[in-house]
């Protein structure tokens, strides 16, 4: 906890201040500094909670605080009525996680430890979930054109949602029963369990009320600085939520743990789209603002362009630091095309 508490008695201060001065531009940079270390200590908090719950309870655990910043992040900008920039977040999360925090722990680890090896049947199943995700969202694109049929295109959103999470816990269920390695031992943590599940609410609450600060100055920062909300929402949101993770991803690459950094940048998306998504979409019927299923077609080519990397990276289950900066171009290529947008 000691390498987030410098970063953290400065940067909520910090953001404080520019709530209560009324400054929102400031505000908005404010709150993403505040949400990375914030998101690290979270992800502490849970890896050391499912230590102690064991490997099955414990895999589970990680899977639903995985994105718990994304979550909440989106939750809040869907409670202010900003359903395109929850859509380009997810499409942008997937994005990043495949081509952005993938690359770099393929490049990074290849650099160092030359040739590296996965599981690729593992990646593949996540990668097939990932194709199922495409399918959602390019259904509504293709069926449901026209004001007429916005009806029937929330009834397909809530089936799909539904369908899609039935999958994801069932993909999860295999992924357990098929065995994985033990997650840590007790001894190896430094928190008891009642000071992690102290660590894991108060950095939940924390982030929570960071997110709302993020999102209340996003109009500012497309009037200041002229970027649109799409970019905010695929580029600059994905990156700020998932900034932790993407650390330790590229970490464990250094250490030639593959396996790991793969389960980490494609686990990631795999639950971005197969259970964040139907989440929020439930979450936005209840807030009377329907989130649907529909994407438009720039998320629809970059999620499909990246799954379908991802699928061709798996298939020989190995990987060079050639294909990891190859990722990386992909994803800079992208990223620039939308801030011209």
């Amino acid at each position: 906890m000691g390498k987030y508490l410098n970063y953290l008695l400065v940067a909520i201060p910090v953001s404080l201040y520019f709530r209560f001065s009324g400054y929102d531009l400031g505000l908005f940079f404010a709150a993403c500094v505040s949400i990375i270390p914030l998101a690290g200590l979270m992800g502490e908090a849970t890896e050391t909670l499912a230590c102690y719950v064991g490997e099955k309870a414990g895999g589970f655990l990680n899977a639903s605080f995985g994105n718990a910043t994304e979550l909440l992040i989106t939750v809040f900008a869907l409670r202010a009525g900003l359903s395109d920039i929850v859509k380009a977040s997810i499409a942008g999360s997937i994005l990043g996680n495949i081509l952005l925090v993938l690359g770099l722990s393929i490049l990074v680890g290849g650099i160092k430890n030359g040739e590296q090896r996965f599981d690729r049947v593992h990646i593949s199943n996540q990668t097939s979930l990932m194709f199922l995700a495409i399918i959602a969202i390019i259904i509504p694109a293709v069926f449901f054109q026209g004001e007429q049929q916005h009806h029937a295109l929330e009834g397909f959103s809530l089936a799909v949602a539904s369908i899609m999470l039935i999958l994801y816990f069932t993909g999860l269920l295999f992924s357990m029963r098929r065995g994985s390695k033990e997650i840590c031992e007790v001894q190896e943590t430094r928190w008891t369990r009642t000071q992690a599940m102290i660590v894991l609410g108060f950095s939940t609450a924390l982030i929570a009320l960071e997110s709302e600060f993020l999102v209340s100055g996003i109009e500012h920062v497309t009037e200041a600085l002229g970027w649109s909300e799409f970019f905010i929402g695929i580029i600059i949101i994905p990156i700020i939520g998932n900034a932790a993770e993407h650390f330790t991803a590229v970490t464990v690459a250094l250490k030639n743990k593959m396996d790991l950094s793969f389960e980490i940048a494609i686990g990631s998306s795999t639950q971005i789209a197969m259970l964040i998504t139907p989440i929020l979409v439930f979450l936005s019927f209840l807030f009377g603002n329907p989130l649907t299923m529909m994407f438009n077609y720039y998320e629809i080519a970059v999620v499909a362009l990246a799954v379908l990397i991802a699928q061709f990276i798996s298939l020989d289950g190995e990987s060079n630091w050639m294909e990891g900066s190859l990722l990386v171009a992909a994803y800079f290529i992208m990223a620039i095309a939308f801030f011209y947008l």
